[in-house]
């Protein structure tokens, strides 16, 4: 059963990034990363919002030498679609374009980004057009 990862707070953000930049880590590895000054409280907070992210599929667990080591489960990629995704349904319902708008118009996008965006939309139009 694919729950998907609803709503990922801020600091479950945090915890995702270093396991996919960094890789697999212990409680005490992404502790010592996200709150280098921190102690026991810190600990239980990584602790927790790692439950919370294994509760939403989005790590998993395995013991290593005595160790429960934690690993992202899903890309960023896949991550980082599903969220924008459901923030498409949620303010535009379900429309790209009025937040692509808002995005290109309120963000100051570059000359070159744009040129980018352009190749591609037609890169995609150009596929579509030949699956018919």
């Amino acid at each position: 059963m694919d729950r998907g990862p609803a709503n990922i707070t801020e600091a479950e953000w945090a915890v995702l990034e270093v396991l996919w930049d960094k890789g697999p880590a212990t409680v005490r590895q992404l502790t010592g990363v996200l709150y280098p000054k921190g102690g026991p409280s810190e600990y239980a907070t990584v602790h927790k919002l790692l439950e919370r992210l294994d509760g939403k599929d989005c790590v998993r667990r395995e013991r290593r030498e005595g160790v429960i080591v934690f690993e992202a489960s899903r890309p960023r990629d896949d991550v980082v679609g599903e969220q924008f995704e459901t923030l498409i349904d949620k303010m535009n319902g379900g429309s790209l374009q009025p937040l692509l708008s808002t995005l290109v118009r309120n963000r100051r996008v570059t000359a070159d980004e744009l040129r980018e965006l352009l190749a591609l939309v037609e890169q995609l139009d150009a596929k579509r057009k030949k699956k018919r």
